[in-house]
């Protein structure tokens, strides 16, 4: 089946009662060029771990606004290790010093802060899916973290045709503790987004 011909409505329909592992196997049957993009935020180990597991060298894409927390860089460092990560890099093409110079760090009322968002987040991922051009991308969206996020589903469709599939979306934190548990994976709550401030805000990524 090709990406074009699926049926969102009946693929979500079909898939709500499965596990994240029969989720990542159907998506995995039909992907020609699957990535997982991934911030290290809390509760990244469980996706990275469980795609992993289907799909040893599969595309980890970290976009690293290089404003996050001593904790997520090591927790990061510890994930690529433990999981043997294929990452693949991107950052903004200014540096954090540079920035700090001109525009700073400015808030979500700021009128640099489109800017800001531009330069840290936005361009370094339209960068990295340029160049992989992956036709299926596993993130770990959840219902309940944004407006936005409770109005898509477990597959759900970029704006650029990109089938986006979130395994874990139906889960609470409450799941994932357990699922991290019993898979002895790290977890990290000190994680910074300079671009969302505020933890039920879009940064644009999705939308």
């Amino acid at each position: 089946m090709s990406i074009e011909a699926i049926d969102l409505v009946a693929i979500n329909k079909e898939l709500t009662e499965k596990t994240p592992q029969e989720i990542i196997s159907w998506a995995l049957s039909v992907a020609k060029n699957p990535v997982v993009t991934t911030n290290f935020r809390p509760y990244e180990s469980a996706i990275l771990h469980v795609v992993v597991e289907q799909q040893e060298e599969i595309k980890v894409i970290w976009c690293d606004t290089g404003y996050n927390t001593p904790q997520t860089y090591k927790h990061a460092e510890e994930l690529i290790h433990t999981l043997q990560l294929n990452v693949q890099l991107y950052v903004p093409k200014q540096t954090v010093a540079h920035r700090n110079a001109t525009i700073g760090l400015p808030t979500i009322e700021d009128s640099e802060h489109g800017v800001f968002t531009e330069q840290v987040k936005l361009e370094p991922f339209k960068r990295a899916m340029k160049e992989h051009q992956p036709d299926v991308w596993f993130t770990n969206l959840r219902k309940g973290q944004t407006a936005f996020r409770d109005s898509i589903d477990i597959v759900s469709k970029s704006k650029d045709g990109i089938l986006k599939v979130s395994p874990f979306y139906n889960w609470s934190d409450e799941a994932l503790d357990e699922y991290l548990k019993t898979n002895d994976l790290p977890n990290e709550f000190k994680y910074f987004d300079p671009t969302k401030v505020e933890s039920n805000r879009e940064c644009g990524l999705h939308i």
